[in-house]
């Protein structure tokens, strides 16, 4: 058997829908060197592994299959670099469709001996939906932010490169994190933090559908704030911004929230309504930029953009209240058990 230089990890859950899609692209992959494909089911209860396993007899990649209890992403993604023959680990997500030459960039910023860690880009597979191309037009403005920086310290899992030892090295991912949200950027936190470089490559990229409905765009950001509870206990100096979010986040949460509070007052006292409105005034201009980005893609941007940020802004709150009170409580309930 040649040497394998790269072993891709993709974690599946449910995803006979979309993970043939994947592999496809895999397949035409225009990466020279041997790789290997590593699919880790995650427990489905659909026909994922089968699904796996019959393109497998026809495919020219090299793809081994794992079918794993539910455990979550985080852990199945560990279980994968560990089984890895690769030097490189590269992951993506099971409904992700990487672009021709993802691999080769991928490891190419690893290779040349510049960075322990790779982030690539997104490009939005589902244009139809307007939810959708917000959501592009949002991560590319990010991304744009991320071009300018010589290093960084934010890696997404749906396009993330490490060199094996190093993944290794620092154990992973945490897998407290039961979900696939924050577990990615806290490791890179982690490496970054420890004195390794990590850098963003927009040359690798991988298509992906973005949430194409109000009820999924923010079930989605509910749950990214509420596992950020988690992640900035662990990492509270992010609290003010990363290679990939800015002072956005935090001035919207906390410029709206006190919004919300002096208009209540300002049922009481009257004077309340003159402190809120240069709350809601602060929050428009915390995203400013990003209405600005997001307008000049598209024009109706321009009110569209300033109604999402709103609702997704008041659900961040929401579920970094949620994740806030789970954590007390737990600490509580933990402590008392303990004193027992």
């Amino acid at each position: 058997m040649p040497r394998i230089k790269v072993s891709v990890i993709v974690p599946c859950y449910n995803a006979e829908k979309t993970i043939l899609k994947t592999l496809k692209a895999l397949e035409k992959q225009n990466f020279a060197e041997p790789f290997e494909v590593i699919i880790v089911d995650d427990g489905s209860k659909d026909n994922t592994v089968k699904v796996v396993k019959e393109f497998a007899k026809k495919s020219k990649l090299r793809i081994r299959v794992f079918a794993n209890p539910h455990h979550g992403p985080a852990w199945q993604r560990n279980f994968g670099a560990r089984k890895a023959r690769g030097e490189i680990v590269v992951f993506t997500d099971s409904d992700c469709v990487p672009g021709k030459s993802w691999i080769k960039e991928m490891v190419k910023p690893i290779e040349q001996g510049k960075a322990v860690g790779v982030q690539g880009t997104y490009k939005t597979l589902n244009k139809r939906s307007l939810i959708a191309r917000f959501e592009g037009y949002e991560i590319e403005k990010r991304h744009e932010k991320m071009k300018k920086q010589k290093f960084i310290d934010f890696i997404g899992t749906f396009s993330a490169a490490y060199k094996k030892d190093i993944f290794l090295k620092f154990g992973g991912f945490d897998t407290s994190f039961k979900t696939a949200s924050g577990e990615d950027p806290e490791l890179s936190y982690r490496i970054a933090k420890a004195g390794y470089k990590l850098v963003f490559n927009p040359k690798a990229f991988v298509y992906h559908p973005h949430p194409d409905s109000l009820r999924k765009y923010l079930k989605q950001k509910f749950f990214r704030a509420y596992w950020r509870v988690l992640m900035y206990k662990k990492h509270p100096e992010k609290m003010k911004g990363d290679s990939y979010t800015g002072l956005e986040i935090p001035l919207s949460m906390f410029s709206l929230a006190f919004f919300f509070l002096f208009a209540f007052l300002s049922f009481a006292r009257s004077e309340f309504f003159w402190l809120a409105l240069p709350m809601l005034a602060i929050f428009f201009l915390a995203n400013a930029s990003t209405i600005a980005f997001t307008a000049g893609k598209e024009r109706k941007m321009l009110v569209f953009a300033p109604l999402m940020i709103f609702f997704r802004s008041v659900v961040w709150i929401l579920g970094f209240l949620a994740g806030f009170v789970k954590l007390l409580f737990l600490k509580k309930f933990n402590q008392l058990f303990a004193s027992k």
